[in-house]
């Protein structure tokens, strides 16, 4: 794995892990930010964009956090992270770890910098989506078609 791209990443979820989601040095100016599915879909262009669709997914929630399980390379520019969400829902009360979401962010980074993010609340469309078969700790399966 390009350990300068996983620092990168590393860096974001630390903040993230922390309930941070501030979108500076890290992220390119010019970032597509793309949630395929959950309540929210939807697709931002730039850091004002990237902070707008954040807001939209995370505003329904407090105390939110989104923690890291796993990390892996798809390939030189592409890492996609395993993940759990946590916080409570404003109106229901409803703790999000009680809905058992599995998801996944896939971070394209360039030159020290995510140029996209992809986040899935449901990590088998992820899976999906990048042409994997499935999910193992330690390992994923190419797909067989």
């Amino acid at each position: 794995m390009s350990q300068a791209n996983l620092e990168v990443v590393r860096s974001v979820l630390a903040g993230w892990e922390r309930g941070e989601f501030s979108f500076s040095a890290e992220w390119h100016p010019q970032i597509e930010f793309v949630v395929a599915d959950g309540p929210e879909p939807g697709r931002w262009v730039g850091r004002a964009g990237l902070t707008e669709g954040a807001r939209a997914i995370l505003s329904p929630f407090e105390n939110a956090r989104i923690e890291a399980d796993e990390y892996r390379e798809l390939d030189v520019g592409r890492i996609l992270v395993f993940v759990h969400n946590s916080g409570r829902g404003r109106t229901s009360g409803l703790e999000i770890e009680q809905m058992h979401v599995k998801a996944a962010n896939v971070f394209h980074v360039h030159d020290g910098k995510v140029t996209r993010l992809v986040a899935y609340w449901d990590r088998d469309r992820a899976l999906a989506d990048l042409g994997l078969k499935e999910w193992r700790p330690g390992g994923l399966s190419p797909s067989v078609l």
